[in-house]
């Protein structure tokens, strides 16, 4: 394909940065050979030009297309390449927080430096049992797969993980080992695992350390590996580890830290069993204070301490031996403090009485003169003497710090071996799966021995690496028959072969290091010498001497010489290491003695541990050791590391690849620089490059044919898939060697798929252009045709309006000249009408006003002359009035005076509070009180009016008085003129009569103002009153209310309460029923997991002999059951077990034991509770047992009416038999009934028969009757047996009695006829006449002591009279059972059980009785018809006597007459187990249930049940319940996978419950019982204990329904559910890569959603058929959706190729064929449509618009079935399929956490698949009949016997 054709515009490419290594840009126009440079713009709208390189002309790298950014595998990339890989695990990391992802056969793991939620147990359930490329990339998909592949191809695998120090590769392998502990578990009950995850806590406080690129580096490799047994569980592990920095223990860089060990020793100095130790702060020692950074930020040293103690209690390391190790490590950091001084420039010397040399000597127990003699000095040995050197104090130091290195050293392999030995069992090893956790390409600005030997590992297992790789290429390619070509890949033989070939590095050095003079300058110039020339991958610096560089597979690395000769050699003093070993400490005595015994290759090599499989003979042990101690660090190293490649060359690898993201431990924070680096380090780079180089692209022919269909035209489309699929590459692509085809795949090279890309993306745009422009004409025409018809309607109103409105302008204009018109006309009226009007107004007033003149004149001294008259007589009244007024006035100043203070008193009143109260209290009277004081106050002002009216009439008196006076005055006015001088008198007289009556008047003024004033007050003073009152009623209304509110309030919060308690008990109840089913399932577990113990342990010969094999749930015939017999027998067999199981492991056996003691208390305490809860039915039963007591009272009276009757009937029956033989006697005739004759000796005998069994039948009767009554008055007593029993029995006596009547009527009426028979016959008795005489009289004298016995009866009271006539019955029995109930109470309960037998027996008999009595009457009846027709013979004369003689008798078959079934069946004590074995261990479910009833075998069970409880046998009722339980667990371990018998079994389970239920007699369980099958109920024994046990078996059968119902749908689910396409065409596929998804075409073996559906279906349908109540099916099916919609959606969490728009439709329409399922079913209504809804809202969440603030608020409303975790974790892993989506925004994310912060929830991301809803068994009684149920023969159960 040419350039020209990628490079186009709007093609995007990487160019190269400086800052961010790879910068995206976009072309802006296109390309063409020969251009010199191209145009491009990059993501932020710069234009730059891009200079091509002129010699090679490469063109820069293009970019995938979007949809292929962000994949889970990078080789699913189009165009593969660095910026790719680089751009790819950027959007991953950033973006959709995904810190894996796969490269080919590599797991990429960036540190995201922050802890994650994706590791807990639900995580390694999800992916436990899938493939790996199904689910998103993992740790534990890598640990899934190494393990699938170790029990599939039975080869041993190996976990390699490397990378920096600080990526994270411990906590990987931790992650790893904790997978296989978790999905494999152990044969020792899950200790094993445990020990491997508890030696990392211990292998990092030794080995571990805080860098300046990580607080928690490994500074050691360790390659663990964890064993398996043939069922690939955990058995063992053993651990080798390799070159431990040991330098680190004496020095350490800046903001670095030595091992953790000593920092939690110091952190914990204050512990009392640390004290000896003298340790303090890590400030103050040498060792600890180096690097000046003593403390880890977040991490608890003591704490840690702790934790590391636990491990290594765990590990089998006791107290004393750490405390031995702590001695130790305590005497390194004192011997770093020893303090040596120069003597002189040749020599040193410690100061005498060094503390810290003091406390080292202590601890390790070494002479202080010895150890400070030889940390200063130093033994030379020659051949023929020794000396003794000083040493100067620098090299005294320095071997002070390499004796603290040997010392650690030895203590870290001994550590190694002892936990290696904790983790060895003694099992068989079948394979192993390795973890190599190791040190990855280190580069240093100083690099020394370390570096070197870290990075000579790493180009060994970089060559594995890149072998394997290549391998695989190889096998893909030959697999699929493609021709391929050798790929050119880098082979770093060259690099290896400079380390460790002949003459190579590590010999020189070897060599120097035996060199006495050696040094390493001298060493350095042998390297120049050698390899300078030679060798194109060794360079030497420019500026040094003493420095080489390597140019490894992943960068050039400079070392330093200095330093490497002494660390390579190792050396220690060893006057030093005699002193040591000379100590009284036996630890450190062990450490040097153990060194001798070359436990490994590596001997106490700086870093390597020993692989404790490896052993050297004895006698040999102190010459190898020598050797080994001869031995240099890099030739120990490398002969360790070519032992661990010959192991992963062995196995099949599986690679990790650890990534530090940034420098600065940020939380997803990535630096692209040294994200670069470590990828080219680590070897990824190097995959892509080899994939690349081949054809990194492969599909299958379907997966092409459905993505590409789109490019193929209906004619292309042929039905051969695979010719398809040529015919359309060969014309898309021109060039053949551009793709591949093999057998099922079709291979392309890279950048092909992009190409492909492209096309269907234009093929794809082009389309939508065509829709859009159609649509686009479509909606253009629609609005035109809108407007067109608009406008046409507005100009149609327009005209109209215009038109309306000129009528009514005209007509308007007419109406206003008509309104004028007689407008003018009415206002000339008008004005006309005024003028007249005025004209008679004012005539009017002016004649007014003149007589109004002419009046006042008159009326003026009319007035004058009443006032003359009236004036005296007023005058003569004022003194009185005026008097009156100020009495009045004073009264009412007085009265006033007192209301005020009355009025304050009721203010301060008012004030307080209890006035208030009183106030509220009499409210009702004080305002009758204030309506009391208004009536008074108005009763007043009424008087005062009266009062002011009298004046009044006074005043009108005095003024008629004045008036008569005044006319007086008149006629004496005459008199007047004549007496003149009398004038000026009169007329002061006149003056002061008007002064007096102006003052009368201002007096009756104020008296009126003053009544006024006192009216208003009064008024407002009831005003006041009112407002008062209005306010205390409205107070009053106020409290009612706020009292009615509050009672209101009150009684909603008290029903909310009510109903919150409610809710929190039905949760509780749930909880405790979740709870309780639980631990019955982990009681099975524990159960079935003993019994495989067992069965090992058995099958390996490891047990004892004479040991007991006693089954878990096997019961004692002799022993009473109570329904924890089970549990006690466990206890038993686990005592017996521990003898089987000595061998095993003491711990495993006590935890197995404390488990089942724990469930048998916490069962116990649920029985407890149980057994409270019923004590209040066992009361109620007791009242009803003292009323059925009285009711047999009753019955007993009229038994012994009864008895009267019969006897009465006896004494009639005997005489008529004397009447009998007397006239045989009498008549004794010769005859043909002679006495000879046969007819008559057969009828006598039969007669005599007759009379002797009705004798004895009497006299049973009597006895059983006396056996009863003595029964009844020792159970009266005792209590001990239940009465139902006895009732049953005493009215079945009474039916027997009723027989026993018709027998006696019967033979009455038989006797009679042979009277009338065998009158003829008396003459041929005469022989026989004195022996009937003398049974007559032994009758006579039984007659007699019967009429005296019932003439006494009779005069008894009906309580008495069955006393009287068994009284020495009665009380010889009662004597004997209060005997035995005083003697012993079992004896007397077993004298009951012998009485209760006896009368069973006695039953018995009397029903054999009553068959003979019939028997007999039908004999009699045949010989008295022979009789007649031999009498009628005689008669006729036609039979002669020797005819009758000779005539044979034949016997008669009489018929008997079948009893009544009474629904139980009989069977043997010895055929319990037939029965057991063919009812439930060979039962076929299939058969039964498709041929008979459901339930059938539990109807049969408790139809013998019911047997043995009608017989009273305890012992039967306990060994077949036993039995019964025992066996249907049995079955179900044997056939628990099979869900139809699971089914089976659970339904006659639970109909077996019910009936013991149904028929136990309890009220609660009868409501709905026929009168028939209230007969049938249980009489004898209460099996309310056994119930609960049944329940218990019911439930664990049902958790075995679920389980195997999970086991068939889970493999059906995910593809199913969302791999499969139900509706085609939907959604595109992607690349996928090497890592192949399962197809989501349906092939054959594919399952669809109808296989669930159909499964489903036959879930259902045979649940149906075995009769499985409908409400327990409600619940299973609940169970079935909850199962499916929990596992669909984690896959949907885990999957990020199934988070898509389409895949949400296909989920959708999924789930509405699941409901469409249910409502055909009839099963909507209960819940189980509920617990799809979480898988609703997230595949609605896929589909719904993800941009806007908006769409955030819609997305938080509608997925409330969702957790916020759930919620983020789909978003980000949206992943467009086609490209016209669009991821989902970074900012949009965050919108969403933010919104839903304050949601409570659960933080776990995935729904717990185990969970399993608490189930219940609603009672449901049978309407079935027992008595109507027939027994098929093909049970084969023909020894039961219907009762």
């Amino acid at each position: 394909m040419a350039a020209s054709e990628l490079y186009t515009k709007r093609a995007r490419v990487w160019i190269p940065d400086a800052e961010e290594v790879w910068k995206s840009a976009e072309l802006n126009k296109d390309y063409k050979n020969g251009d010199a440079s191209l145009q491009l713009m990059l993501e932020d709208g710069t234009n730059i030009e891009h200079k091509l390189d002129p010699k090679t002309k490469n063109l820069p790298y293009l970019r995938n297309p979007d949809i292929l950014v962000g994949e889970n595998d990078l080789t699913a990339l189009s165009y593969l390449h660095e910026p790719a890989v680089l751009h790819n695990l950027k959007v991953r990391f950033m973006d959709s927080k995904l810190i894996y992802t796969y490269c080919g056969i590599v797991l990429v793991a960036i540190n995201p430096y922050e802890t994650l939620g994706i590791y807990g147990s639900d995580i390694i359930n999800a992916y436990s049992g899938q493939n790996m490329g199904d689910m998103d990339p993992h740790i534990f998909a890598v640990a899934e797969e190494a393990y699938k592949q170790m029990a599939r191809d039975e080869r041993n695998q190996s976990i390699i993980v490397s990378g920096e120090s600080g990526a994270g590769k411990t906590v990987s392998a931790k992650y790893a080992m904790r997978y296989f502990a978790t999905v494999s578990g152990s044969t020792s009950e899950a200790n094993v695992e445990q020990k491997v995850l508890a030696s990392n806590p211990i292998m990092e406080a030794i080995g571990n350390a805080k860098t300046t690129r990580n607080d928690n580096s490994s500074r050691f490799g360790k390659y663990i590996e964890i064993g398996f047994d043939t069922r690939y569980r955990i058995i063992g592990a053993n651990m080798r580890t390799y070159l431990l920095e040991k330098s680190r223990v004496v020095f350490q860089a800046d903001e670095e830290r030595n091992y953790h060990i000593f920092y939690q020793l110091c952190a914990s100095s204050h512990l009392p069993e640390f004290k000896m130790l003298k340790l303090s702060s890590a400030n103050d020692f040498l060792y600890t204070r180096q690097g000046r950074s003593p403390v880890i930020d977040g991490v608890d040293d003591t704490k840690e301490l702790s934790s590391t103690r636990k491990a290594f209690t765990l590990l089998g390391i006791n107290e004393s031996n750490q405390m031995g190790l702590f001695q130790v490590l305590a005497a390194i950091l004192h011997l770093g403090n020893v303090e040596i001084k120069d003597r002189d420039s040749d020599s040193s010397v410690i100061p005498p009485n060094n503390g810290h040399l003091t406390a080292f000597c202590d601890l390790v127990g070494v002479t202080y003169q010895d150890m400070s003699q030889w940390l200063c000095h130093r033994k030379l040995k020659t051949a023929t003497e020794t000396y003794i050197k000083t040493l100067p104090r620098l090299q005294a130091t320095n071997a002070r710090d390499a004796l603290s290195k040997h010392i650690y050293a030895k203590l870290f392999n001994w550590i190694v071996e002892h936990v290696n030995k904790a983790l060895i069992t003694n099992f068989k090893q079948h394979s192993f799966i390795g973890v190599l956790d190791i040190y990855g390409f280190e580069t240093f600005e100083i690099n020394s021995f370390e570096q070197f030997c870290i990075n000579y590992a790493n180009e060994k297992l970089q060559q594995q690496f890149n072998m394997h790789v290549f391998k695989l290429e190889q096998e893909e390619y030959m697999k699929e028959q493609i021709p391929w070509t050798l790929i050119d890949f880098y082979d770093n033989q060259p690099c290896i072969n400079l380390i460790e070939a002949k003459m190579g590095i590590l010999d020189l050095l070897d060599e120097e290091c035996k060199m006495p003079k050696g040094s390493d300058d001298s060493w350095a110039q042998k390297l120049y010498n050698t390899h300078l020339k030679t060798c194109s991958l060794f360079e030497k610096p420019r500026m040094s001497n003493r420095a080489f560089i390597i140019q490894h597979f992943a960068d050039k690395v400079e070392y330093q010489c200095e330093g490497f000769l002494e660390k390579n050699k190792d050396t220690v003093n060893e006057e030093q290491i005699n002193v040591l070993k000379a100590s009284k400490f036996p630890l450190l005595v062990e450490l040097f003695h153990d060194g001798e015994k070359a436990i490994s290759p590596t001997g106490q090599v700086p870093g390597t541990g020993g692989r404790t499989r490896l052993s050297i003979k004895p006698e040999k042990g102190r010459e190898k050791s020598s050797k080994e101690h001869k031995k240099t660090v890099g030739c120990q190293f490398r002969n360790s590391l070519q032992m661990l490649m010959e192991t992963l060359n062995a196995t099949t690898p599986h690679y990790v690849r650890c990534i530090k993201p940034n420098d600065f431990k940020l939380s997803f924070s990535f630096d692209p620089k040294r994200a670069v680096q470590q990828l080219r380090a680590c070897g990824v780079l190097e995959t892509i490059r080899i994939s690349a180089a081949g054809f990194p692209s492969r599909w299958t022919y379907q997966e092409f044919f459905s993505r590409y269909r789109v490019l193929m035209k209906q004619k292309d489309v042929l039905p051969d898939k695979r010719l398809t699929c040529r015919n359309v590459l060969e014309h898309l692509v021109q060039d053949q060697d551009k793709y591949q085809f093999g057998k099922t795949k079709i291979f392309f090279r890279a950048g092909q798929v992009a190409y492909l890309e492209k096309l269907r993306a234009e093929k794809l745009r082009a389309a939508c252009i065509r829709i859009q422009k159609t649509i686009r004409c479509w909606l253009a025409r629609k609005k035109y045709l809108r407007k067109r018809s608009a406008a046409i309607t507005m100009q149609r109103f327009t005209r109209g309006y215009q038109a309306r409105c000129l009528a009514k302008f005209m007509r308007r204009t007419q109406a206003a000249t008509t309104i004028q018109k007689y407008q003018r006309m009415c206002v000339e009226k008008k004005r006309y009408r005024r003028k007249q009007a005025a004209a008679l107004v004012m005539q009017t007033i002016l004649r007014a006003y003149m007589a109004r003149q002419k009046y006042r004149a008159l009326l003026r001294e009319s007035k004058v002359v009443i006032i003359q008259k009236r004036v005296r007589g007023w005058l003569a009244r004022c003194w009185y009035k005026r008097c009156l007024v100020s009495l009045v006035y004073l009264q009412c100043c007085f009265r006033r005076m007192k209301a005020r203070r009355e009025l304050k008193k009721l203010k301060i009143e008012a004030r307080s509070v209890e006035h208030f109260k009183k106030l509220n209290k009499g409210m009702e009277n004080k305002i009758m009180q204030l309506q009391r004081k208004l009536d008074e106050q108005n009763k007043e002002n009424r008087l005062v009016n009266e009062r002011l009216v009298g004046l009044e009439n006074t005043y009108t008196t005095e003024s008629e008085r004045m008036r008569a006076e005044l006319s007086r005055l008149r006629g004496a006015e005459e008199d007047a003129k004549n007496k003149g001088h009398q004038v000026n008198s009169l007329l002061e007289e006149l003056e002061k009569l008007r002064k007096e009556l102006s003052s009368t008047q201002k007096e009756k003024k104020t008296i009126e103002d003053w009544a006024q004033t006192y009216r208003s007050e009064m008024e407002t003073m009831v005003s006041e009153l009112k407002d008062q009152n209005g306010s205390l009623k409205k107070e009053k209304d106020d409290l009612n209310r706020l009292i009615q509110e509050q009672s209101q309030q009150m009684t909603e919060k008290m029903a909310r309460a009510i109903l919150e308690e409610t809710q929190q008990l039905k949760t509780d109840l749930n909880e405790e029923r979740s709870r309780y089913q639980n631990l019955l399932t982990e009681h099975l577990r524990l159960e079935e997991k003993y019994d495989d113990l067992k069965e090992e342990m058995v099958s390996s010969n490891v047990s004892k002999p004479g040991h007991r094999r006693t089954d878990s749930t096997h019961s004692s015939n002799g022993s009473e059951y109570t329904y924890n017999s089970e549990y006690a027998e466990l206890e038993d067999g686990a005592r017996a077990a521990e003898d089987v199981t000595r061998g095993m492991d003491t711990s495993l056996t006590l935890k197995l034991q404390k488990r089942l003691t724990e469930l048998e208390q916490e069962k116990q305490s649920l029985r407890n509770e149980l057994e409270n809860k019923e004590d209040q039915f066992l009361r109620a039963r007791a009242r009803d047992d003292v009323e059925f007591k009285k009711a047999r009272g009753a019955e007993l009276e009229y038994e012994s009416l009864k008895r009267q009757e019969l006897e009465s009937e006896n004494k009639k029956l005997r005489h008529d038999l004397k009447e009998i033989r007397q006239s045989l006697v009498g008549n004794a005739a010769t005859s043909v009934g002679a006495a000879g004759s046969p007819a008559y000796k057969v009828v006598l005998e039969q007669l005599n028969a007759s009379c002797e069994e009705l004798e004895v039948r009497k006299e049973e009767v009597l006895i059983l009757r006396s056996q009863l009554v003595s029964q009844k008055e020792a159970m009266h007593h005792k209590e001990t047996m239940t009465e139902p029993s006895v009732y049953v029995e005493d009215v079945s006596k009474l039916k027997d009695a009723g027989e026993l009547k018709q027998a006696y009527v019967g033979l009455k009426d038989t006797n009679r006829l042979l009277e009338h028979q065998l009158q003829t016959q008396r003459r041929g008795y005469d022989s026989e006449v004195e022996s009937l005489r003398g049974e007559l009289q032994n009758v006579k004298e039984e007659n007699n002591r019967q009429q005296q016995l019932l003439a006494q009866n009779l005069q008894l009271p009906p309580e008495a009279r069955i006393e009287a006539s068994l009284q020495h019955e009665i009380t010889r029995l009662t004597n004997e059972n209060l005997e035995l109930l005083a003697e012993d109470p079992t004896a007397s309960r077993e004298a009951r059980v012998i009485i209760l037998r006896r009368m069973v027996d006695l039953m018995e008999q009397l029903e054999k009785q009553d068959r003979t009595i019939r028997k007999l009457k039908k004999q009699l009846k045949v010989y008295s018809k022979r009789i007649g027709e031999m009498g009628a013979g005689q008669t006729e004369g036609q039979t002669s006597p020797g005819q009758m003689v000779d005539e044979p008798i034949h016997p008669v078959n009489i018929p008997r007459r079948e009893k009544d079934f009474q629904g139980m069946l009989e069977y043997n004590k010895e055929d319990e187990l037939k029965l057991v074995k063919n009812l439930i261990l060979e039962l076929k479910p299939r058969g039964v249930a498709v041929n008979l009833i459901p339930g059938l075998p539990a109807y049969i069970l408790f139809m013998c049940l019911r047997h043995a409880d009608y017989v009273n046998d305890d012992q039967k009722v306990r060994t077949l319940l036993t039995s019964t339980i025992n066996s249907i667990k049995k079955i179900l371990k044997k056939r628990g996978d099979d869900f139809e018998t699971v089914s089976f079994w659970l339904s006659n389970t639970c109909r077996f419950l019910h009936c013991l239920k149904q028929y136990s007699g309890d009220e609660a369980f009868m409501k709905h019982n026929s009168q028939r099958q209230n007969e049938h109920c249980l009489s004898n024994f209460d099996l309310a204990e056994y119930r609960q046990v049944i329940s218990d078996l019911a439930i664990q059968i049902y958790q075995q329904l679920i389980k195997c119902m999970e086991n068939i749908l889970q493999p059906m689910i995910v593809s199913g559910m969302l791999e499969h396409e139900t509706i085609q065409g939907v959604s595109g596929v992607k690349p996928t890569g090497l890592r192949k998804r399962t197809s989501s075409i349906a092939d054959e073996g594919t399952y669809t959603l109808d296989s669930i559906l159909r499964q489903l279906s036959a879930f259902h349908s045979t649940m149906c058929q075995h009769g499985t109540d409908p409400e327990l099916i409600k619940q299973v099916v609940k169970q079935q959706f909850y199962i499916i919609g929990a596992v669909t959606l984690n896959n949907l969490l885990l999957r990020k190729d199934m988070c898509s728009w389409s895949k949400g439709m296909q989920i959708r329409y999924n789930v509405s064929q699941l409901e469409e399922w249910l409502r055909d079913k009839g099963l909507m209504t209960f819940g189980a449509k509920e617990t799809l809804e979480p898988l609703i809202q997230a595949a609605q969440l896929l589909q719904v618009k993800k941009k806007t603030d908006e769409d955030a608020d819609a997305i938080c409303s509608m997925c409330l079935g969702l957790t916020t975790a759930q919620i983020v974790k789909v978003l980000n892993l949206y992943t467009p399929v086609n490209e016209f989506e669009e991821r989902v925004s970074v900012s949009f994310i965050r919108t969403i956490q933010t919104r839903l912060r304050d949601r409570c929830e659960s933080p776990q991301l995935l729904m717990d698949t185990k969970m399993i809803y608490p189930v219940t068994f609603p009672f449901s009684p049978s309407s079935l009949a027992l008595e109507t149920i027939q027994i098929p023969s093909s049970l084969n159960l023909g020894f039961l016997t219907r009762v």
